[in-house]
């Protein structure tokens, strides 16, 4: 790391897998891998939903929207991880890097929030049935949606502009992309400022969501619990269920990364809690969805026998 104020600096090195150079090339394959799968399978998800009739409901609306925000969350930084895998220690310009922290935390941000009003969906659904079709309409539906994309922009200004806006000691960045986390080892002096500035943002963008996916759970399983018969039960439960899942893994590893302090990291850590989310749950979103999910199948089944 090259000391000293470095505030005019126009590019930084990304450091990536350098501990482990001896596994890039197997690393690149099975990234390289995923990410087509990934691609191929978010996809696929999308078509079926917008092709049959059958899926034009509030919940698959919100489906499709989560299947193109891991597109786009995935393809943001997965070439420049594949890129530090072929050639080592990768540079990049001042304005990409700025760029690809911006969208990172724009689609990322933007999820958590859509995770939350896909709870909101299936609270209404499951607790307010009669009353559902009227509440979800189509204009709530693309207002929700919009309000996750207004959040997701206000959380990648503020961090990408306080983040580059300050003074840094370095050019050097320990991590296969231009991570919020690792970027503050770079600034100089006292860092406990920008340290609070992400806890706070991380409290808004991945707090708040998920206490409202709480709130909206506690709800609905009392109200499962308070049903007749038990295949009601159970149909309620089932379709709930992929919902929770895809929210336990990204919340899970989201939070582990950004809502704890400085002093607790680690950059081998970091860096696979980095993959889990940006590479791996993009993945188990379609197939959790897909497999777990009867309509879902259905679909999937007649499109292939159409094809």
């Amino acid at each position: 790391m090259v000391l000293g104020n470095l505030s005019g600096v126009s590019e930084f090195r990304l450091l990536g897998f350098s501990e482990i150079s001896h596994l890039h090339p197997l690393l690149f394959v099975v990234l390289l891998s995923l990410y087509i799968l990934t691609l191929m399978a978010n996809a696929v998800i999308a078509f079926i939903i917008n092709s049959d009739d059958t899926l034009h409901t509030p919940m698959y609306f919100f489906l499709t929207q989560l299947s193109c925000l891991d597109i786009c969350y995935l393809s943001v930084i997965t070439p420049t991880i594949l890129e530090n895998l072929m050639v080592g220690t990768v540079s990049i310009s001042k304005t990409r890097c700025a760029l690809q922290m911006f969208f990172f935390l724009f689609f990322g941000a933007a999820e958590c929030f859509l995770l939350a009003a896909m709870s909101l969906d299936r609270y209404f659904a499951i607790c307010r049935p009669l009353h559902y079709t009227i509440i979800m309409n189509s204009r709530v539906c693309r207002s929700l949606v919009a309000g996750t994309y207004i959040c997701g922009t206000a959380v990648g200004l503020v961090h990408t502009l306080v983040t580059f806006s300050s003074p840094l000691c370095g050019s050097a960045i320990d991590h296969f992309f231009c991570e919020i986390q690792p970027f503050l080892d770079l600034l100089c002096g006292n860092t406990f400022p920008s340290e609070i500035q992400v806890i706070v943002v991380a409290v808004f963008a991945i707090l708040s969501p998920f206490l409202l996916v709480i709130y909206s759970y506690i709800r609905i399983i009392s109200t499962v619990l308070q049903m007749a018969s038990a295949e009601s039960r159970q149909k309620a439960f089932s379709t709930c269920s992929s919902h929770l899942l895809v929210v336990t893994v990204f919340y899970g590893t989201a939070g582990s990364m950004y809502l704890r302090p400085k002093y607790s990291y680690c950059a081998s850590v970091d860096k696979f809690l980095s993959l889990s989310y940006s590479v791996v749950t993009p993945l188990l979103n379609p197939v959790i969805y897909s497999l777990r999910n009867k309509e879902v199948k259905a679909a999937l089944r007649k499109k292939w026998r159409k094809i």
